[in-house]
């Protein structure tokens, strides 16, 4: 299994992998989260990814208080920046957007530990079934994203999945 809690991978990944590698990097985004133990997840890690598919890091805060005001002294004047809170899966949560590079991020905290979080969890679910489907079957779930899907309902579509797709996801076995 893929270590997704760095972003080394991406270096070796396709281009628009190691485009993200090299913008994280130079503008040191993990690293100004490093104390709410940032990872990037969603699409992009697994190769998924549409043309507009935004990147999403998850942190782990502790205090709301210190996680926004760190948000917005390292992020806020970045392009298009945005910051609000939303009750997700009952927690309290807390989002900001912003662009760097023509790259839209969404940073995603809550008070829950990085790998706890579904956004983790889907990601690895999600990694385990394309590596025993095959390119056939990532090639289905880019096109149902193409054409509006999120990605955990294409999941719960293609393997035929009932009810909520981003709570059977999280219960499916390969």
């Amino acid at each position: 299994m893929r270590d997704f809690t760095t972003i080394e991978y991406l270096k070796n990944g396709n281009q628009k992998q190691q485009q993200v590698f090299e913008i994280l990097t130079q503008n040191k985004v993990l690293s100004k989260l490093a104390e709410f133990d940032p990872i990037l997840v969603g699409t992009i890690p697994i190769n998924i990814d549409i043309e507009n598919s935004d990147l999403d890091i998850i942190c782990h805060w502790k205090n709301k208080t210190d996680f926004r005001e760190k948000l917005n002294s390292v992020f806020g004047k970045e392009n298009e920046f945005s910051i609000r809170e939303a009750i997700i899966n009952d927690k309290e949560s807390i989002i900001a957007n912003f662009k760097i590079n023509d790259f839209e991020i969404e940073v995603f905290g809550q008070n829950i530990p990085t790998k706890d979080q579904n956004g983790y969890k889907h990601m690895l679910i999600e990694y385990e079934i394309l590596q025993s489907k095959g390119e056939n079957f990532r090639l289905e779930i880019i096109k149902l994203k193409q054409n509006g899907y999120k990605t955990e309902p294409a999941f719960a579509f293609i393997l035929g999945l009932k009810g909520d797709p981003y709570m059977e996801l999280l219960g499916y076995k390969i």
